[in-house]
């Protein structure tokens, strides 16, 4: 069985773990069937992925949250970025969000427009068809 015999420092930690969200995101789409194409810098374009379905191509932002309460409010980190949907999952909770980014500093997470998934694949690309 392997050992892991390092421990990465904190910062490192927290960017492994988004990247994991990421990951995971763009899993479930390319076992959808869309294209899936990750770019090499994402400094400033706030474009963690882009997906495709050969014909047109998205932007996607993956954010996450560390709250048990869906009640909150996030914040654009985004800022006016071109990019077509965030998809924010619970760190803590069996749950995530697909949203269209909003322009306003901050809006409810659970608002009326956003779609509500359980962090399953079937339930994350039924959600996502949704918005």
């Amino acid at each position: 069985m392997p050992i892991k015999n390092s421990c990465p420092k904190t910062e490192s930690l927290k960017h492994y773990k988004n990247l994991s969200y990421e990951t995971l995101a763009a899993s479930w789409l390319l076992n959808d069937g869309w294209d899936v194409f990750i770019p090499m810098i994402d400094h400033g374009l706030k474009t963690d992925f882009v997906i495709s379905d050969s014909e047109t191509f998205y932007r996607i932002q993956v954010k996450t949250t560390g709250s048990h309460d869906e009640n909150i409010f996030v914040e654009n980190k985004w800022g006016d970025a071109n990019i077509d949907y965030v998809i924010y999952f619970s760190k803590t909770g069996n749950w995530g969000y697909v949203i269209r980014p909003f322009r306003q500093n901050r809006k409810r997470l659970n608002s009326n427009s956003h779609i509500r998934f359980h962090k399953t694949p079937k339930n994350f690309v039924k959600a996502f068809t949704r918005i």
